[in-house]
């Protein structure tokens, strides 16, 4: 399977075909599948990051450089990244570069800052600088809300102030990208979004400290799978879910600037999960008696419930999410069972990828 044309309702990705897109952070989970996703549309990809940051990796495993023109840099480096960028000449830009992990950004704030912030006004600089780009597109994340912990989800409009490094620089790099809308694109002329998108899970995350990752490692070594903090709440998706509204909002922002603003990506209220029941459903989908134990480690602090509104971007592009938990967790264990059986996982991953923009 190399071509997805035609296959969904909400807009046409044939779209794609042929358009020059500049990916950063591409050697990670998200812009694995987000480059292997836009290389079967027939995208010219031009994909700016540092060495994956797992070994192993997606990126590596799925040999995802056979498919784009892959630059190893660092986001922190302005001159590195503009070289590339003049050179791909990228129509949309899609910017995922980040530290993600929030326990690494107790551990190393400076350099959580120095990415999230410092490598968003890079990436903005190159847009201001060059005269090819129409549709800009920053990923943050869902915690950049003041988490207040009540039971209904966080909407667009809602006060930014994410409580550890990673998240309130995440929130930094929304208020980054807003000040350079408001100074420099007001004119209308490159459509500039950031995207909130909830927690995701797939195959080919390798991730420390992550709940599906943990799972996946426990299960191949025969061990119990532990878990952390099993009594919060997060808003699971698969990750085709975020990467395919990414797709659309740079799509429709690209044909009509009124698109141009901040949209949340999540799961419906019932894909909601607290921890313990996202790993009991991975234990049921994996089978061969795999099991899990409480271990909190009284960690710093982390969000214990959270989850989005996604009305604005139901209304604006009809947009609903297609693969439940369930499905999603299927499908993790159907890629890591592939992988750990020495199968194909390029063309798991094009099954994954025709199943869900068929659906």
């Amino acid at each position: 399977m190399e071509s997805v044309e035609g296959l969904m309702e909400e807009f046409d990705l044939s779209f794609y075909k042929g358009k020059k897109v500049f990916v950063t952070g591409h050697t990670g989970f998200k812009g694995s599948w987000l480059c292997k996703v836009l290389a079967n549309l027939g995208a010219e990809v031009t994909g700016y990051s540092l060495k994956p940051p797992t070994e192993p990796s997606l990126f590596v495993i799925a040999k995802i450089e056979q498919n784009i023109n892959s630059v190893i840099g660092d986001i922190r480096d302005y001159q590195s990244l503009k070289k590339a960028f003049d050179t791909a000449q990228p129509e949309i830009v899609l910017h995922l570069a980040a530290q993600p992990i929030v326990r690494d950004s107790y551990k190393d704030p400076t350099y959580t800052y120095d990415t999230n912030v410092m490598g968003t006004v890079n990436i903005l600089e190159c847009v201001r600088n060059s005269n090819c780009v129409k549709s800009f597109l920053n990923v943050t994340t869902d915690k950049v809300y003041l988490n207040k912990e009540w039971n209904w989800g966080y909407r667009e409009n809602e006060e930014l102030d994410g409580f550890d490094p990673y998240s309130n620089s995440k929130s930094c790099s929304e208020l980054v990208t807003h000040s350079y809308k408001n100074s420099f694109f007001a004119d209308g002329k490159i459509a500039i979004s950031t995207a909130r998108a909830g927690n995701v899970i797939g195959g080919g995350d390798f991730a420390n400290d992550r709940i599906i990752p943990d799972c996946v490692r426990a299960a191949l070594n025969y061990e119990n799978i532990v878990v952390r903090n099993p009594f919060s709440t997060r808003p699971y998706q698969h990750v085709l879910e975020p990467l395919y509204a990414y797709l659309m909002i740079a799509t429709k922002q690209y044909e009509n600037n009124s698109f141009a603003g901040a949209y949340n990506i999540g799961p419906d209220d019932v894909d909601c999960f607290q921890t313990s029941a996202l790993v009991d459903l991975f234990v049921n989908k994996w089978g061969n008696g795999l099991s899990w134990i409480n271990r909190y480690d009284g960690g710093p602090h982390e969000a214990n419930f959270l989850k989005l509104d996604c009305a604005k971007l139901k209304a604006a592009f009809g947009w609903k999410p297609r693969w439940n938990l369930d499905t999603a967790i299927e499908k993790v264990v159907e890629w890591s069972k592939c992988w750990i059986n020495g199968e194909d996982v390029r063309k798991c991953m094009d099954k994954q990828i025709e199943e869900f923009l068929a659906k």
